[in-house]
């Protein structure tokens, strides 16, 4: 893999799972993929087909294509992490982990929104909507990947703590009442 996330599509279709797929089937896939979450590019050398993931890296990627934020102008109205009902009284307590990612993924906005590409899964429960003028305050990082996902490392620990939220709403099933703030 180069520095910045990319790796040749021989590569990867010589390994055992990928040895029934082509390079045109690794097109079809990025270029149909709702959410970006892949980007093609040849290497600048051998002209070789190469593909990178957008985000969702569990490898530091060092050059990986990443705008930082660092005004509130850089953001959109709402950013938002999607998780499943089970899973909130946990992040509520704890806060959001990147567990084994180098980054929390955050949506710019919220489902049904035209500019929610990525960055929350469709079977989202609950939207925990983060407070960033906040965040930003107390130096918590935030990036933009290249298909629209907001990414931050958390603070030292990989962890955005419940003090950055602002608000869970409850996606599915519809509540006939809104959810509690997270305050």
């Amino acid at each position: 893999m180069s520095s910045d996330g990319f790796v040749d599509t021989v590569e990867i279709l010589r390994l055992p799972q990928f040895k029934a797929w082509s390079e045109e089937d690794v097109k079809r896939v990025v270029e149909t993929n709702a959410k970006q979450r892949f980007a093609l590019g040849r290497h600048p050398s051998s002209g070789h087909l190469q593909i990178c993931a957008n985000q969702g890296h569990s490898l530091q990627v060092p050059e990986l294509d990443l705008t930082l934020l660092q005004t509130l102008q850089d953001f959109p109205e709402i950013v938002a992490h999607g998780t499943l009902l089970r899973h909130w009284p946990a992040i509520r307590q704890h806060g959001l982990s990147r567990m084994g990612r180098t980054h929390i993924h955050l949506a710019p906005g919220l489902p049904g929104e035209g500019a929610v590409l990525s960055g929350m899964r469709n079977s989202s429960e609950v939207a925990i909507i983060i407070d960033i003028p906040k965040a930003l305050a107390d130096g918590i990082s935030f990036f933009r990947s290249a298909n629209g996902v907001i990414l931050t490392p958390g603070n030292a620990d990989g962890v955005l703590l419940p003090r950055y939220f602002c608000r869970a709403l409850q996606l599915q099933p519809r509540p006939e009442c809104g959810m509690n703030p997270a305050t």
